[in-house]
């Protein structure tokens, strides 16, 4: 654990508060170390605790029948872990797995529902927050559903690239069937195809990005709508 005054203000949910709002929020965080692969939330636990990765990022995952595991969701500096205290629902709906290691501020549950009762624009920003992620649990439903195998993989890849702020995205086969919900083969077929067209280099559960831009147009376009969306619903406030 570190000093919150040594903290830069790198989650984007946060930066953008008045600074009266900011400051009270700070005072009431911890900023902890979050590890790969660490379980924050179990489906259906009561949430003692909400995170705001600063470069850290988490998945949020769909569990059906004790074993099957799909990523729905995912949280890095432009977001939070916790949102169904922000409806007044203190039960966890999903998996909460930490994807990508790094730093959050992390606040108690009790404190920060005080906070939304103390923060009108703090509160106004997560509503629409929420807004977004609702999107975005739809969209990926759909995803999943109608396109390509080709197309989601571009998409993870980008959306975890935008979280690690880094070309260099550490990525075995088989996590990224479990996060795509799909056999390895079709992830290897999958990768394969974009390492070909120059996209991406993948050696030994490491993966780079070598050409972002294709790595855009090769992804479905969910990719580019929430980006767009979450622009959209959080710029104007």
């Amino acid at each position: 654990m570190t000093s919150i005054l040594h903290v830069p203000a790198a989650n984007q949910l946060l930066a953008a508060l008045p600074s009266v709002e900011r400051q009270a929020f700070m005072a009431d965080c911890e900023t902890v170390e979050l590890t790969f692969g660490e379980v924050l939330f179990q489906p259906a636990e009561t949430v003692t605790h909400v995170y705001f990765p600063l470069d850290s990022f988490i998945s949020l995952i769909v569990v059906i029948d004790g074993e099957n595991r799909l990523e729905v969701a995912m949280a890095g500096q432009e977001g939070m872990l916790g949102t169904s205290l922000v409806l007044g629902i203190e039960e966890a709906p999903l998996l909460a797995l930490v994807q990508g290691a790094g730093t959050a501020l992390r606040m108690t549950a009790a404190n920060f529902q005080q906070r939304l009762l103390d923060s009108p624009v703090l509160h106004q920003r997560l509503k629409r927050y929420l807004y977004v992620v609702m999107h975005q649990l739809a969209k990926s439903s759909a995803c999943n559903h109608f396109h390509q195998i080709e197309g989601r993989l571009a998409r993870w890849l980008l959306m975890t690239q935008d979280r690690a702020g880094t070309d260099q995205l550490q990525l075995t086969h088989e996590f990224l069937a479990m996060m795509l919900g799909v056999r390895r083969s079709g992830v290897t077929i999958s990768a394969r195809a974009l390492q070909t067209r120059g996209l991406i280099r993948y050696h030994r559960g490491a993966i780079e990005v070598l050409d972002r831009q294709g790595l855009i147009e090769a992804s479905c376009e969910c990719y580019n709508e929430d980006r767009e969306l979450y622009a959209k619903v959080l710029s104007d406030l």
